[in-house]
């Protein structure tokens, strides 16, 4: 069954897809594999040790698997093109994933806070530090690098909003293991030197600062989706096609400039103001000229231009 699940979900789609479409997949299918080796390790470390970190960590690196899963179906989605229903094509796919890591990395901040205040609070922390719970949080650390920089490099390339926030969580997931290994440091120390006792917590509040750390992460993250779905504008980009439309000879004004973000695609509807004289065909060439002009610095838009007399 689980032979034919995993052939379900690897196995090629028969239509034609871009370059750019196959990377994007091919990034997410790489973090899906990476967080399942994750969170296998950390869960039976965690589990054998009764590090609170370790176990903290791998509820983390769960959710990132579901987030990951939840990207590659979004990337496969999102490249799909527009069809009668969905006009705008299938963009806003990428943002809604961004949406659904964010509420499960606050779950996750929610139960791993919980867990910690309770032992802080009951004093019944037992923590066997051995050096496989190192390991573990070492072998982590490589691999979110090595994911996290892939993910963001194939994001910044293809503006894809889905791969971002899978990078960001995985980039979270470096400072929250150098946490725990630091906390289990401390227990190790505490177990070692006479009155250290007070570091055998240490375990507890390096979960706590996980939580913090993650908590930060997802509310920027969070907010930025949200502005996306409600189709806030690129910073800057108004003022920067207005400034690029009206440096072209024969554009009067340009005026009631809209953009809107679906995805990585961005969508750029603007009127202009052109002499009145002009023939269709010297409005319609010129008009084109404003697109071209607009997409050298936006490669990717989607431009529109409503010529109006002057």
């Amino acid at each position: 069954m689980l032979k034919g699940c995993m052939a379900f979900f690897f196995k090629k789609k028969p239509v034609v897809e871009t370059s750019a479409d196959q990377e994007k997949q091919h990034a997410a299918k790489s973090s899906v594999l990476a967080a399942l080796a994750l969170v296998s390790m950390k869960v039976v470390v965690g589990i054998s040790t009764g590090s609170l970190g370790i176990i903290a960590e791998a509820a983390h690196s769960a959710l990132d698997l579901v987030a990951a899963v939840v990207t590659f179906f979004a990337v496969r989605s999102s490249s799909k093109p527009a069809d009668h229903e969905h006009r705008y094509g299938h963009g806003k796919v990428e943002n809604l994933s961004a949406l659904f890591e964010t509420v499960l990395l606050l779950f996750t901040c929610f139960w791993i806070g919980n867990e910690a205040v309770k032992r802080l609070i009951t004093g019944k922390v037992e923590v066997e530090v051995t050096v496989w719970s190192f390991v573990v949080m070492a072998i982590s650390i490589a691999v979110d690098v090595s994911r996290s920089r892939m993910l963001f490099r194939v994001a910044k390339k293809h503006r894809s909003q889905a791969l971002e926030a899978d990078a960001l969580h995985f980039s979270t997931d470096i400072w929250s293991s150098a946490v725990v290994i630091l906390g289990l440091v401390c227990v190790a120390l505490s177990n070692v030197f006479p009155g250290g006792n007070f570091l055998h917590y240490a375990d507890a509040v390096a979960a706590l600062v996980v939580a913090v750390i993650v908590v930060q992460i997802s509310w920027k993250l969070g907010m930025r989706t949200i502005d996306a779905l409600l189709d806030g504008a690129p910073a800057g980009l108004e003022e920067q096609v207005i400034k690029i439309t009206e440096q072209i000879s024969g554009v009067v004004n340009c005026h009631h400039v809209r953009v809107r973000t679906a995805g990585h695609q961005v969508f750029i509807d603007l009127h202009v103001l052109l002499d009145a004289g002009m023939t269709l065909k010297q409005a319609h060439d010129l008009t084109e000229e404003i697109e071209k002009a607009i997409m050298a610095v936006s490669p990717e838009a989607d431009v529109t231009v409503h010529p109006e007399p002057n």
